[in-house]
């Protein structure tokens, strides 16, 4: 088998198999520890949940996204396009289609490269940031660094695959498809995983600033 029959093959597989069963794993230990907690099913509001939901996914909905305006907006960039354009990419819905049959509606494909541009350049804004910003710096591990570095490298080498800009297709298409299951593998046991505990967290969060002592958590 060759280096792309691999990846996309028996790698694939696998990557998706450790991401499942981590992510089951790791949400049956938070709901096992959440039992323990009083608050969190006594007082759950689906009203403050849902409220909080909302002031924290608009752009500077919270009081924190507030405070630091530049900060956020490239945030916000960066998880827009980290989550809509493997999604919604043309290609990756061909990918799809080709291997079972299903598909969805697709991103134009200059709006998919724009995005992936964007998500490449707040991502490296970001590093950057953990370098030089003495207070992120200090908080920032190499796992952070190198998490981010990562993310960065997937759609980095997902670009350069669509046009073929180094190597040979087979090549770069390989090795974007390597880093991309390195990440999913990577999402049930770094701090990735935020991409589902955001919604667990806020309504636990949410129900206890508004039910339990009437106030807001954005």
């Amino acid at each position: 088998m060759t280096f792309f029959e691999i990846v996309r093959g028996p790698l694939a597989w696998v990557s998706f198999l450790v991401f499942f069963l981590g992510l089951v794993y790791n949400l049956y230990n938070f709901f096992k520890r959440a039992q323990k907690d009083k608050v969190l099913y006594g007082y759950f509001s689906l009203k403050h949940t849902l409220r909080s939901y909302l002031f924290w996914l608009l752009p500077f909905g919270s009081y924190s996204m507030r405070q630091r305006p530049l900060f956020t907006a490239i945030s916000y960039v960066f998880h827009v396009g980290l989550l809509l354009t493997p999604i919604f990419f043309l290609g990756h819905i061909e990918l799809w289609k080709e291997s079972w049959g299903i598909s969805w509606w697709a991103l134009p494909n200059f709006v998919a490269d724009f995005l992936t541009a964007l998500t490449i350049i707040c991502g490296v804004v970001l590093l950057l940031r953990r370098f030089l910003v003495k207070d992120v710096k200090y908080l920032s591990t190499p796992v952070d660094y190198a998490l981010l570095a990562l993310v960065i490298l997937v759609f980095l080498t997902g670009f350069l695959a669509r046009y073929q800009l180094v190597f040979t297709y087979q090549v770069i298409a390989g090795l974007h498809i390597l880093s991309g299951e390195m990440m999913l593998v990577l999402i049930p046991f770094t701090k990735l995983s935020h991409i589902f505990y955001f919604w667990l967290i806020r309504a636990y969060t949410a129900s206890e600033f508004g039910a339990v002592r009437r106030s807001k958590d954005y």
